[in-house]
């Protein structure tokens, strides 16, 4: 019970076969290839990009159009309201 037969794994890829179709399974391998080959291109690339390094902004200013937490902002101005009496 420990391992399958080769009619357990023939049956298997017969039922995979009839509910993706064979063209599905086709173009996922070659999908995948791609990106196995787009992969180990980028890995043999030694050297960074300089150009991202150089416009990529300093870490320690906030970005244009941030909005800061709580933690980061001044209290505001307490304003008083005044409510009819009950």
């Amino acid at each position: 019970m420990g391992s399958f037969s080769i009619w357990h794994w023939l049956i298997v890829l017969l039922v995979v076969l009839l509910l993706f179709g064979s063209g599905k399974i086709s173009n996922l391998m070659g999908d995948l290839a791609t990106g196995i080959k787009s992969f180990k291109k980028n890995m043999k690339e030694d050297e960074p990009d300089a150009s991202l390094a150089e416009s990529a902004p300093p870490a320690a200013t906030k970005p244009a159009g941030s909005i800061g937490g709580p933690a980061g902002q001044a209290e505001p101005a307490a304003t008083t309201t005044s409510r009819p009496a009950a």
